[in-house]
């Protein structure tokens, strides 16, 4: 009995650390809904349980603008099963163009080799599908 209760709380956390309607609509609008601590007013990205600043539990959401600039990325020649229609493209880590500094990762077309995505080149948030977050070159 007690394996069946473990085997649902872990269920019940990690269904809700997968992305939330509310985060893919806002992802769909190029935007990216964090979470504000109602402490010390530290933002995070909408998975989060308590404030990494102050261990706060409370938050309220806040809508950013879905622009920044790469950090790193990897380029997929041979991609995962069910993303062969998609190559070449990269999995990117953008950081928020805002004081936030928050970091997101997604989808990025049409990127076959390192000089098609210089490290710091402007791009933002256009969309949300099967691929998870897409992002685009400015």
């Amino acid at each position: 009995m007690q394996l069946g209760l473990a085997v649902q709380f872990i269920s019940l956390k990690v269904c809700k650390l997968s992305a939330k309607p509310e985060f893919i609509e806002q992802a769909k609008n190029g935007k990216i809904l964090a979470r504000k601590c109602t402490k010390c007013n530290e933002l995070h990205l909408a998975t989060v349980y308590f404030c990494k600043n102050c261990g706060n539990k409370g938050f309220e959401n806040s809508i950013l603008a879905g622009k920044g600039k790469i950090v790193t990325y990897t380029i997929m020649t041979v991609p995962p099963e069910g993303f062969e229609e998609f190559t070449p493209y990269a999995w990117v880590v953008m950081e928020l163009n805002d004081d936030s500094r928050l970091r997101i990762s997604g989808f990025l077309g049409n990127i076959a080799t390192p000089e098609d995505l210089p490290i710091s080149a402007p791009v933002e948030i256009v969309g949300f599908d099967q691929r998870g977050i897409i992002i685009k070159k400015q």
